[in-house]
């Protein structure tokens, strides 16, 4: 079963390994941070072992008020803490009730930044427990938002910033991280940061905050997590006359300069952390976004999340919708609204697994999609003009310039949108959509809110509450005609955590179509009956852990299957493998 990805690599396979990459490398839990119980006692390790004021300045071992009297004494606290000595429950009662005092969002993102400066373990404590209320502060929409603002907010830097000043010397940068044993990096070049286009340097909330998800959600340690800014400048006017800005003030590299310093990057991480690191592009332009994932999917461990991570949980909630929808993949029609990685990356997984389960060639299956970009529907008779990743879409059908003609022409049953353009399924785009189909499957998914093709609202009240609704951010429960439609959020932060603790606990030395396959059909399985009747057709995100050990499971399992998994022996069990492995936020105990 060959993807478009296979094709963009001259056909090469994540399965025919670069016999010039050796498998080696790798992490280790020097501190034995993964193998303590919580009620062991730990050493608080930095260079040496961290006591006194620069014990209450480390983020990863202070407690605040929660250090014992014993601990204040061996660690030479005593006098520099009010003698109260406080609980973790009752800290994050307290920090729960501040947040919830501040009336914008950006306000709230910028109190949680602040406490994972100053206490690592309490910041994810209230994330976990309050993941519903927390995620679209630390991530979408908020973090658009913050990346916008992030010169004026910068307070501390977090991960770090290569820039062209460091070409040549990419190697000595890494090292100048002190951590060591690296499982999960994020990269951005800030190209496409969400649907706000361009924005330099200050795209490092991205990664900072997908992190964040891979430890809050995924159980990956906080030590193990690297956030990359790869720094080649900004084609964004107001950023380079922006006093403030933090970035480097040029035109963005292009061509050879910038290829040279991204392979250059490439190769120094493999040399710095081993095979077994995974690196996540996140928010590249489309034309290296595809370069990137082709170039290098056969030499390293990567995933581009904005198309493969997308793709996933799309590709679960229209599985999970066929339950309320009826009839199996292969009977439906798909229309998109934008084909550019995300949009392309959805309909090639769709393509995939329609094919997988009715054992037909993928040029059949993807004959049943149809993508419209901004010159209107990709037909044949555009194939010459197209970018080479639209091609395999380009199929037999005349000429149509909008997408209410389109919808008109195709009927399709599933309207999914990608386009990173706010309102543009329109009232009568919709109303179509309801005019031939009994329940049309609806999917808004451009991110941030304001980039949404349309509202939960729109899209209940429009379809007189026929659709199925889910979106890219967050809607609130809609009542339409007495009766309440909860919307589902096609989150990419429920497939991404678990698709990398799979990735990590198994070892897995490459990424493969058929992990994404099996992350999406792990997703799909876990809603209930109760939550179909309720008009979801994703889990909700209160169950987040328990549905990231699932997902890795699943996807360590087809890693082992397709011989790409290197810890061996394999657990037996690999979802209770998948929870031992997961980090937890509980405080511990020192000597």
């Amino acid at each position: 079963m060959e993807s478009t990805m296979n094709e963009l690599g001259n056909a090469a396979s994540v399965l025919d390994i670069d016999p010039k990459t050796a498998v080696g490398g790798g992490v280790e839990d020097v501190y034995g941070e993964d193998f303590a119980t919580e009620d062991q006692l730990i050493t608080p390790w930095t260079v040496s072992v961290a006591s006194g004021y620069s014990l209450l300045r480390d983020p990863r071992h202070n407690k605040g008020l929660a250090f014992t009297e014993k601990e204040r004494d061996a660690h030479y606290l005593s006098g520099l803490l009010p003698p109260v000595v406080l609980s973790q429950q009752l800290q994050e009662k307290k920090l729960m009730n501040s947040i919830r005092q501040y009336q914008l969002p950006i306000q709230k993102y910028m109190a949680m930044m602040e406490l994972e400066e100053r206490n690592e373990r309490l910041f994810y404590k209230l994330l976990i427990d309050n993941v519903e209320e927390l995620l679209p502060v630390v991530y979408t929409p908020t973090v658009g938002e913050a990346c916008q603002k992030y010169g004026s907010i910068f307070r501390r830097p977090q991960g770090l910033y290569i820039s062209l000043k460091e070409k040549g010397r990419v190697l000595d940068v890494l090292k100048n991280w002190p951590e060591r044993s690296i499982q999960v990096i994020v990269v951005t070049d800030g190209e496409r940061i969400l649907g706000l286009g361009d924005l330099g340097c200050q795209g490092m909330g991205i990664p900072v905050g997908k992190l964040s998800l891979y430890t809050a959600l995924g159980g990956i340690r906080p030590s193990a997590c690297l956030p990359i800014t790869i720094d080649v400048g900004t084609n964004n006017e107001k950023l380079l006359n922006d006093e403030f800005y933090i970035g480097l003030k040029q035109r963005r590299a292009t061509g050879q300069e910038y290829s040279e310093l991204l392979h250059e990057f490439m190769s120094a991480v493999k040399q710095c952390y081993g095979e077994k690191v995974l690196i996540q592009f996140e928010d590249f332009a489309n034309h290296n976004a595809f370069e990137l994932l082709a170039k290098y999917r056969t030499s390293h461990l990567v995933f581009n999340d904005d198309i493969q991570g997308t793709a996933s949980v799309v590709l679960s909630g229209v599985v999970s919708a066929l339950k309320v929808l009826g009839g199996s993949l292969a009977d439906h029609k798909f229309l998109f609204l934008g084909a550019g990685e995300a949009g392309t990356g959805i309909a090639e997984l769709i393509a995939l697994e329609m094919s997988k389960r009715t054992n037909t060639p993928l040029e059949e299956c993807r004959k049943r999609i149809y993508l419209v970009d901004s010159k209107g529907l990709i037909v044949k008779s555009r194939f010459e003009s197209l970018q080479h990743f639209k091609q395999p879409w380009a199929h037999d059908h005349e000429p149509v310039k909008t997408l209410l003609e389109a919808v008109n022409a195709l009927k399709p049953t599933v309207l999914i949108g990608a386009s990173g353009m706010g309102k543009t399924f329109t009232k009568e785009v919709v109303e179509a959509m309801s005019s031939f189909n009994e329940r049309p499957l609806i999917m808004a998914l451009s991110n941030p809110t304001s980039q949404a093709e349309c509202t939960a609202e729109e899209a209940y009240s429009w379809s007189k509450g026929k659709a199925i609704f889910a979106s890219g951010s967050p809607f609130d429960p809609v009542e339409y005609e007495g009766k309440v439609f909860v919307p589902g959020q096609g989150n990419n932060a429920y497939i991404f955590p678990g698709f990398g603790l799979g990735v990590v606990m198994s070892g897995a030395i490459r990424v493969h179509d058929d992990m994404l396959l099996a992350a999406s059909e792990a997703l799909a399985e876990q809603v209930t009956d109760a939550e179909y009747e309720k008009g979801l057709i994703y889990p909700p995100f209160s169950k987040i852990r328990k549905i990231s050990a699932e997902i890795a499971a699943k996807v360590a399992a087809k890693a082992y299957e397709l011989g790409l998994a290197s810890r061996l022996p394999r657990p037996a069990n690999l979802v209770k493998y998948a929870e031992s492995c997961m980090y937890s936020p509980v405080y511990r105990n020192y000597r």
